[in-house]
């Protein structure tokens, strides 16, 4: 008698879409398209990006899939991060906060050791395919690029901040729709049964 096994779902493609759109939408504010950070930003990023990246870490931890787990939480908890960075020092829910407003230097620091993070996690992914390689890689140069404007914000070279921004809110997009490219590809792919999208052979 067999034992009947399981068969679970795919997580990757919800924690995919929740980087994927969040990273995208918050870049076009990068990039310019507009001047601050607002509400929808945020409420994304604390949802979406937060929350869902969260669930589909813990899904993968029930698949075994330890990189997975990893890079779910941990991007799901950068999120959440990102959030309480920008509204830790705002007085919310009638709390006089007594939080500081981080400096750039500690802003850039932050950015550069999730660069450092997304840059080793890149490594974990040459036994994986192509795409998902381009999206780890390009999300690395985005967090130097984040870590090299904020560096220069905080030496006063205000032009090169503004420019260095730029290139990193247009990174940044092709970073975001990369990852949705995959998670879709992971659906119909599934769902046809065969490659209706493709995302590069596993190259090791």
């Amino acid at each position: 008698m067999t034992e009947k096994t399981e068969k679970l779902a795919n997580p990757a493609p919800l924690g995919l879409l929740g980087f994927g759109i969040t990273t995208v939408l918050l870049n076009l504010h990068n990039a310019g398209y507009w001047p601050a950070v607002d509400s929808m930003i945020l409420a994304m990023g604390l949802v979406y990006g937060g929350l869902a990246q969260v669930i589909a870490g813990l899904m993968e931890f029930k698949k075994g899939n330890t990189f997975g787990t990893v890079a779910f939480t941990s991007y799901g908890l950068f999120w959440w991060s990102l959030v309480i960075l920008i509204l830790l020092p705002k007085d919310i829910l009638l709390i006089n906060s007594a939080v500081f407003e981080p400096t750039k230097l500690a802003t850039a620091a932050y950015f550069f050791m999730w660069g450092l993070f997304t840059l080793a996690m890149f490594f974990g992914t040459l036994k994986a395919n192509r795409v998902l390689q381009f999206v780890f890689i390009t999300l690395a140069i985005l967090f130097f690029l984040l870590t090299a404007r904020d560096a220069s914000l905080y030496a006063g070279m205000t032009s090169v901040a503004d420019y260095v921004g730029k290139v990193a809110g247009y990174e940044g997009i092709i970073c975001g729709l990369s990852a949705f490219y995959l998670a879709i590809a992971h659906v119909l792919n599934e769902v046809h049964g065969k490659t209706v999208l493709p995302i590069g052979p596993i190259i090791l």
